[in-house]
């Protein structure tokens, strides 16, 4: 932990050190902007919560920021750990000056600046210790920031698409991977039908674990679920080393197992050592709520001019995956974000990036 700032105006408050939010941080920092970045986490917050070995779906060119290579060993998709080990490189080579763990706890207008106030934190937004951990840390105000524009780079995984069934609370149960070596040889059920539980469900099953693979639909949403990963889930499941409930939902959880209940009614009980709930996440919204940014359709997106990133709050803009408020199903990754950097920038500066050349993966999707 730094210690407080000096009270001054800055041009620029960042909130948030993600992939888009460091790569903001870069180009205002190659043109000399007068700008704070606040985390409160560490750097790449939401990645560091991915058990360990987990893999993007994206290639390193399309998840590469601020003109900087990714390299990953043996040609392959970039592992979490060297996803974070590149991000720190990034920061290590622009110098940026990231205030990590300080969470922003209030954040309001006044007059033609805003108003942030920080608090000590224990980790980032999100994650398996959110919530669980609450007064890991005092909840008391840590430091005062004024700018004239703030750019929110928050991310939107911050709490589990809860089920809501009873049960959901106990401690065998949860919404995030672990390192798959704590399953190994045990009863495990996950419930979800994406990416995620297809890929824990693969994993698990090589560490030894029972898996049992619970989905809503009476079909895979092959459509939904990486091209690698399909063809091994549909092998597990014909050679009956992964068993699949499909056209179920989760009517309760206990100390046992999992009640499920098909289309017609009917229950049955899995025996369970360990739950896994992996049916998505969703954004809290606060700072949008704090600053008055107007929000649209079921998913809160927030109302944005595309030309600029600039919410319906004057000065605030907001970029990366922050766009997509609660989407269920993602479309804003870190690849189709990187064209939001230059036009935030060329809102707040008047002229295009400089911090090297941001590739352009608009109309791209995910590989």
């Amino acid at each position: 932990m730094e210690p407080p700032a000096e009270v001054g105006v800055y041009e620029v408050a960042i909130v948030g050190a993600g992939p888009i939010g460091i790569e903001v941080a870069a180009a205002f920092r190659a043109m000399n902007v007068n700008y704070v970045h606040i985390e409160a986490g560490c750097i790449g917050s939401t990645i560091g919560w991915w058990a360990p070995g987990t893999r993007f779906f994206s290639s390193p060119e399309r998840i590469a920021i601020a003109g900087v290579p990714l390299v990953v060993a043996g040609q392959e998709k970039a592992s979490r750990e060297e996803y974070l080990a590149y991000l720190r490189g990034v920061v290590e080579q622009f110098d940026l000056q990231i205030r990590q763990y300080e969470r922003v706890v209030r954040a309001v207008r006044v007059g033609d600046e805003f108003e942030l106030i920080t608090a000590r934190s224990g980790h980032g937004v999100g994650g398996p210790r959110e919530g669980r951990e609450k007064g890991d840390l005092p909840d008391l105000p840590h430091a005062e920031y004024r700018a004239k524009k703030l750019v929110l780079a928050i991310g939107n995984m911050h709490t589990p698409r809860l089920v809501g069934v009873t049960g959901e609370e106990l401690p065998h149960v949860s919404h995030y991977l672990e390192d798959p070596h704590v399953y190994a040889r045990r009863r495990v059920v996950i419930v979800g039908a994406r990416n995620s539980a297809v890929e824990a469900a693969i994993r698990l099953y090589r560490v030894g674990a029972k898996v049992t693979l619970c989905t809503r639909g009476e079909e895979l949403e092959r459509a939904r679920i990486k091209y690698w990963l399909l063809p091994e889930l549909e092998w597990l499941i014909r050679q009956g080393r992964i068993e699949w409930r499909a056209g179920t939902l989760v009517a309760g959880v206990d100390a046992d197992g999992v009640t499920l209940r098909d289309r017609a009614g009917m229950e049955s009980q899995v025996d369970a050592d360990a739950v896994l709930m992996l049916t998505g996440y969703v954004q809290t919204g606060e700072l949008f709520e704090m600053l008055g940014l107007e929000t649209k359709g079921h998913a809160a997106r927030p109302v944005l001019d595309e030309r600029t990133m600039e919410a319906s709050v004057r000065g605030v803009f907001v970029a990366g995956t922050a766009t997509a408020g609660n989407e269920s199903k993602v479309t804003v990754f870190i690849e189709n974000a990187h064209e939001q950097v230059g036009k935030i920038v060329r809102a707040v500066v008047g002229r295009d990036v400089e911090a090297g050349r941001l590739p352009d993966w608009e109309g791209m999707e995910e590989s």
